[in-house]
């Protein structure tokens, strides 16, 4: 005898969530739909969204209701007239100057704010948003009535925010990554749905990609099963993770972590010390504040200056005055400068405040930001490798940054960011756990490339110098000013070219791709061999005479590709061929033939 059926819960409650990608729903599985939608060659549904889990008994989950349209918290009505401040604030000032300040000017101000706030309701009452089955749609009515469809299957990750205004009144801004570029607007954005609706809904949107993640490793379990009963099947199952596809070699290690990871329990990895902080500056982050805030209160003197009846031959004036007491100029630059440090300090810490990396159901989340808080997630599935980041100061002081190589993901340089400015062994330890542990043994390049970074360094200065000598002997001495900072910049050229040459590296440890280059930045880049798409190998007239070429390894993630410059002709192409040898070995071997022809 059987009891009454267990209540299931709708397909999007967060409280599944966890319970889901593990295999088995809270509720339990209920029964299949009518029909299953048409699959193409890697699983995938033809229509749709891709199937979640398969549970093992074989059945499958209902697809997902669809709920009601909902709209953004009330709460909005607040800050969207104080967000269009700004715009109005022009506006505003010159009724109020153009009227003498009289009630009519105070009238029409007053009718323009209030225009604001309607058009904000406006806004709020005809704008709503809901989760659609496979889809989240975005409708908007205002004027003429716009939906906006985002396939689930294609979100990468959701961010979290909440600005100093949104803190207060308890709401927070969504916004969706597809992949889709680096610009928000070819994005989804909810800005000011409350911090609970903002954590259901990043739940329930990332729950769909980890469901299509479950349900591929039990697809590539069964294929696995196949292979081992009939192993005729073996080639056939087997993927270029596993040895075949044009040549490529065993992903190892270095890739399995990222696809077994939706299944981890949540860890922290690191919290940034406050006092590390102070390391911001290093990285050369908002050094230049100080001289941009100056810039910024000259430019806006000359914008609103007739607004507030303010000449503007008064601001030309005092620039004049100050020019004329090089004393007075020559202090408030050295102010400028000695603030630098602290106003990049500090502007460093209100973005990096208690940095947080974690480990959440299959994303690397990072948590950053002292007046706005922000929360980024990245799918360890798509991450690629990681980029370790060193200026010339961090090097003398022993701190690094470290960036993310993640597929589909827009602006991978401020979303991307595993670690602030921190000790390089610490950066290491944390991306080695998060991500992989970094390549080392990096092979040198050959000599020719020293003679290049340091004709490249040196060459142009002495040039430069050679032109300001001819000026200083044919017209002025003046000349001689540029002349002599152009030697002393050909001399220091020559320290800049070797340690350019001592970055130079590459190497491969058979599942890892690792690139270095860089003095001033110096970059090295760590890549999984499969996330590697095709090779460029470069050669300049000046290459070819030094018998050298620049490889850049094809990458559908980050920047797109990471160059090692100046390597050797045969190492270079062996370089390539070692990484994919199914790909250029028709080419090295025809070579071989012709020579020996």
């Amino acid at each position: 005898m059987t009891g009454p059926a267990e209540p299931t819960r709708p397909w999007g409650d967060p409280a599944d969530s966890p319970d889901i990608v593990r295999g088995v729903p809270e509720g339990g599985f209920p029964a299949p739909g009518p029909r299953a939608a048409p699959r193409d060659r890697e699983g995938v549904p033809a229509w749709g969204a891709p199937d979640p889990p398969v549970p093992p008994d074989g059945r499958n989950l209902a697809p997902p209701p669809s709920e009601p349209p909902l709209r953004l918290s009330p709460k909005v009505l607040l800050t969207d007239p104080i967000r269009m401040l700004p715009s109005l604030f022009l506006p505003l000032a010159g009724v109020l100057f153009i009227g003498g300040f009289s009630p009519g000017s105070f009238g029409w101000a007053a009718f323009g704010v209030v225009g604001s706030v309607v058009y904000a309701a406006a806004r709020w009452a005809t704008f709503t948003y809901r989760v659609a089955g496979d889809r989240m749609e975005l409708t908007r009515a205002l004027v003429s009535r716009s939906v906006r469809t985002i396939p689930l299957e294609r979100i990468r990750g959701v961010d979290v925010s909440n600005p100093p205004l949104h803190r207060l009144l308890g709401i927070a801004v969504l916004r969706i990554d597809t992949g889709a570029g680096g610009d928000d607007k070819q994005e989804g954005e909810l800005d000011g749905v409350t911090v609970a609706e903002a954590e259901r809904l990043k739940a329930v949107l990332l729950w769909h990609a980890r469901a299509r993640m479950a349900r591929r490793a039990q697809s590539r379990e069964g294929a696995s099963q196949v292979a081992t009963d009939d192993p005729a099947m073996a080639g056939a199952v087997a993927g270029p993770e596993t040895g075949s596809g044009g040549g490529r070699g065993n992903a190892g290690p270095f890739s399995a972590r990222h696809e077994v990871g939706e299944t981890t329990p949540e860890r922290v990895f690191f919290v940034v010390p406050r006092a590390w902080l102070a390391y911001g500056p290093l990285s050369g982050a908002y050094l230049l504040t100080p001289f941009a805030l100056v810039a910024g209160a000259v430019g806006a003197a000359f914008q609103w200056g007739s607004e507030f009846r303010i000449d503007g031959r008064v601001v030309i004036g005092a620039g004049e005055w100050l020019w004329e007491h090089p004393a007075l100029l020559a202090a408030a630059l050295v102010l400028l400068v000695l603030a630098m440090p602290v106003v990049g300090a500090v502007m460093y810490a209100v973005f990096n405040w208690d940095f947080t990396l974690r480990a959440r159901e299959g994303y690397l989340v990072a948590e950053r930001g002292l007046v706005t808080r922000r929360s980024v997630s990245l799918e360890r599935r798509r991450v690629r490798g990681f980029e370790l980041v060193e200026g010339v100061a961090e090097r003398w002081a022993g701190v690094a940054r470290a960036w993310a190589i993640v597929t589909g993901l827009g602006d991978s340089r401020t979303r991307g960011q595993l670690m602030p400015v921190a000790p390089r062994a610490t950066v290491l330890k944390v991306v080695g756990e998060a991500v992989g542990p970094i390549a080392t043994g990096l092979r040198a390049h050959p000599p020719a490339a020293r003679r290049r970074r340091l004709f490249r360094a040196v060459f142009p200065w002495l040039v430069v110098a050679g032109c300001a000598v001819a000026a200083a002997l044919a017209w002025s001495p003046l000349w001689w000013i540029p002349a002599s900072v152009a030697l002393l910049l050909a001399v220091l050229g020559v320290p800049l070219g070797l340690d350019r040459y001592r970055s130079l590296g590459h190497t491969y440890d058979g599942s890892r791709l690792s690139v270095r280059s860089g003095s001033l930045r110096r970059s090295q880049a760590v890549i999984e061999e499969r996330a590697v798409v095709g090779w460029k190998l470069r050669q300049t007239w000046f290459q070819r005479q030094a018998r050298l070429l620049t490889v850049t390894a094809g990458v559908g993630a980050g920047s797109g590709g990471y160059a090692a410059i100046d390597v050797g002709e045969a190492e270079g192409v062996a370089f390539a061929a070692e990484v994919t040898p199914g790909w250029l070995a028709p080419f090295v071997v025809t070579e071989a033939a012709d020579s020996a022809g």
